[in-house]
């Protein structure tokens, strides 16, 4: 129901993206396009690309619906690049796998803006909070309660994107609204271990750091509680639902391998001669 009430919306935004493109296409003379996961980013005169991890989007019992919309979609796209493994040590499972749908697919690896860096654990347990609201704002407020009892250092990160960056120091916890991107390196690498939201990006990221984690997906985001429940049954990471989740089950994490950093060889020369 969702899905059909947002979907004059989404008309509605791709529309105004296609007329944005053709005025780029002819005043800036643009020989490709790379989409980031926007519909109407392309042009037919001009070879386009759609980055996605979503070959297969989880709806619930209308997936199948929403899974052929999309993959409709992408189809009028030359390339869809997906940022994952190729095979069956992947990140994405399900999600960016498709048998059936592979004649334009090709597999970038995972994309990750971080580095490994070879510096000294400060932090036993990083919490990196993300997603919409009121969700983050409740994990927020349980995650707070409980890590009071905690033995170890936390550095808690809200998520909260504002006009300045704030910190605090409240027992054990040293507490931050955000970090930047190059603050945020920094933090996951000297961390032992991660709590966060199962998004992919979070996953990408972790995985190119070789960290432990512990995820509690958004309720009712079907992709983020397939992920947690990917890297449960793989024996990466445990997870845990917002309203079961306690102080105890941190403990599991001991009992899981974590990510671990695979390389991928990509032919960048070969990738961009689309273009």
């Amino acid at each position: 129901m969702k899905l059909l009430k947002d979907l004059p919306r989404f008309l509605k935004i791709i529309k105004k993206e296609k007329k944005l493109i053709e005025a780029l296409v002819e005043t800036e003379h643009i020989s490709g396009i790379i989409s980031d996961n926007r519909f109407g980013v392309s042009h037919k005169e001009v070879p386009s690309v759609f980055i996605t991890h979503q070959l297969r989007v989880l709806s619930g019992l209308t997936t199948w619906f929403s899974s052929k919309l999309h993959l409709k979609i992408i189809s009028k796209f030359n390339e869809c690049w997906v940022p994952d493994h190729l095979g069956t040590k992947n990140l994405s499972g399900d999600l960016g796998h498709v048998d059936d749908y592979q004649h334009f697919v090709k597999y970038l690896g995972p994309l990750s803006r971080f580095k490994k860096l070879d510096i000294k654990i400060k932090y036993n347990l990083l919490v990196l909070l993300s997603g919409p609201e009121p969700q983050r704002t409740f994990l927020e407020n349980k995650l707070l309660e409980e890590l009071r009892y905690y033995k170890g250092n936390v550095l808690f990160i809200k998520g909260k994107i504002e006009s300045q960056q704030q910190k605090e120091i409240s027992g054990n916890m040293v507490i931050y609204n955000f970090m930047t991107s190059t603050e945020l390196e920094v933090a996951i690498n000297e961390s032992d271990f991660v709590l966060s939201r199962s998004g992919y990006t979070t996953i990408m990221d972790l995985a190119k750091l070789e960290k432990k984690a512990f995820f509690i997906p958004t309720p009712g985001q079907f992709e983020q509680e397939y992920l947690a429940k990917k890297m449960l049954a793989e024996g990466i990471a445990p997870c845990a639902t917002q309203n079961e989740f306690n102080l105890k089950m941190l403990s599991n994490v001991e009992n899981f391998s974590g990510f671990i950093s695979r390389e991928y060889q990509l032919n960048y020369k070969k990738l961009f001669s689309l273009f």
